[in-house]
């Protein structure tokens, strides 16, 4: 059983649960869907996870997990990103694990304007 504690004026909380992630069907509707993000990132200049920018614009799932590894393999050979370094994860189901940081190339930022 989970206790909650009521807030100062004795009111109890809205739990927070977190959003359930769409899927996508298949592999082409899910990097039609996926890759302008990723593009806009890139072109942003800032450093970032892939878990992040899908946090943040809410994208689907892909069809098999392994996929997000193949999209930033994508993204890296066509030259719109390039690894920039390490951090842990904000994704509690990988508990933290280390997972890699992109930066967007000039390229990126050409392909944005």
């Amino acid at each position: 059983m989970t206790t909650v504690q009521p807030a100062l004026d004795g009111t109890i909380p809205t739990p927070k649960i977190p959003a359930a992630r769409r899927r996508a069907e298949d592999y082409e509707t899910w990097i039609d869907e996926v890759w302008p993000k990723y593009l806009e990132a890139a072109a942003s200049g800032r450093t970032f996870t892939f878990a992040e920018i899908a946090d943040e614009h809410r994208l689907p799932e892909p069809p098999d997990s392994h996929m997000w590894g193949r999209l930033a393999t994508r993204l890296k050979e066509e030259g719109y990103t390039r690894t920039a370094g390490w951090t842990t994860s904000p994704r509690p189901t990988v508990h933290h694990s280390g997972v890699r940081t992109w930066k967007g190339t000039a390229a990126a930022r050409r392909a944005a304007a």
